[in-house]
């Protein structure tokens, strides 16, 4: 799953999680830009978080709007306090830190890049270039990568050319080459 929002709402955030949580296999998230606020929670339901270089996080304390007058205002921050509990449920389950350690870190509205979300738990690796992981060289320009290239192609050619096997493991093919066109000389 590929995450890049700045959030939203944290109630949804928490049915994403939970869905994400009840999914029996591995959820493997990808963070490529941006996983801020109530999308931070959505990430840590990934079985793995991975993170490209540049990516971000962001963890703060829970907002709302509030209207009324002095018991309402009360009522809202005890919402406010409960709904910040839910997310560090995720964010604790995920990283391992202490209650006290995430909601400080939620207190001071904490952005991470990848290096850092994965010292304190809340990824587990930065994402890979799949193109350097390859083990095909992406350049290829040397005369002697060239030459064993070039020889490969013609053993390979001669060889289905007269039905015979493919060389064997470890054998040069400059070394099987001369030995096919022994064979196939005319006589």
């Amino acid at each position: 799953m590929w995450i890049n929002s700045p959030g939203g709402d944290c109630i949804a955030a928490s049915r994403i999680h939970a869905m994400l949580m009840d999914y029996p296999g591995a959820i493997t998230v990808k963070i490529d830009g941006i996983a801020a606020s109530a999308a931070s929670v959505i990430a840590m339901a990934g079985t793995r978080v991975l993170m490209a270089p540049t990516a971000l996080m962001m963890i703060h304390n829970p907002m709302t709007l509030a209207y009324g007058n002095h018991q309402d205002m009360q009522k809202a921050i005890g919402m406010l306090d409960e709904v910040k509990e839910s997310i560090v449920n995720a964010y604790e389950i995920k990283t391992g830190l202490t209650r006290a350690k995430i909601s400080h870190l939620m207190d001071n509205e904490t952005w991470m890049n990848a290096k850092k979300a994965i010292e304190l738990g809340f990824a587990d690796a930065i994402l890979e270039d799949a193109k350097k992981a390859s083990n095909e060289a992406s350049y290829a320009f040397s005369t002697r990568t060239s030459q064993l290239s070039l020889m490969n192609k013609i053993t390979e050619t001669y060889a289905s050319a007269e039905n015979q096997e493919p060389p064997e493991e470890g054998t040069t093919a400059l070394g099987e080459l001369e030995k096919r066109l022994n064979l196939i000389k005319p006589q």
